[in-house]
């Protein structure tokens, strides 16, 4: 039996459990961005049933860029609550800081597994704050980023 992503769907709302890298190098933060979406992303999806948050993060980011991150740590967890025309949402997300390995090079508008829709971009991370992205309280809490785990809970 093929697995399947953690999502569960009512008429009036929608759960869904997902994994996101935070991918750094110089200074400049890893995002998504896709064509029909105004804001950036962080790389990862969701979370299959019999899948570890890790083992997802791991095969998400490796799906996106190309390249087998290790985790260095879980940072955030974040309950994000939000609707989208009408329909509510409620995320469940583990933010995990990855390992950037020397002598890889993921270059700017490099295409990710969702072909020529979704690109790959290196956003200062002192820019950020200037930046339509998703989840916005990475524009603050980077720089907060240490060996404990930040609880984050989000209602837009």
């Amino acid at each position: 039996m093929e697995d399947k992503d953690i999502v569960f769907k009512t008429n009036q709302s929608c759960f869904v459990y997902r994994v996101a890298a935070i991918i750094i190098k110089d200074n400049r933060l890893l995002m998504a961005k896709h064509e029909d979406y105004p804001c950036y992303y962080t790389v990862g999806g969701k979370v299959r049933i019999n899948e570890t948050s890790e083992e997802a993060v791991i095969r998400e980011s490796y799906e996106e860029t190309g390249i087998e991150f290790e985790i260095d740590r879980l940072s955030f967890i974040q309950e994000r609550f939000f609707q989208i025309a009408g329909k509510h949402h409620h995320e469940i997300v583990f933010f995990y800081l990855m390992k950037y390995i020397d002598g890889i090079n993921i270059l700017d508008a490099t295409y990710t597994d969702q072909g020529e829709k979704e690109i790959l971009q290196w956003i200062p991370i002192d820019e950020l704050e200037h930046i339509n992205i998703v989840p916005n309280f990475l524009k603050t809490n980077l720089t907060k980023i240490n060996e404990n785990i930040i609880h984050i809970i989000s209602k837009e």
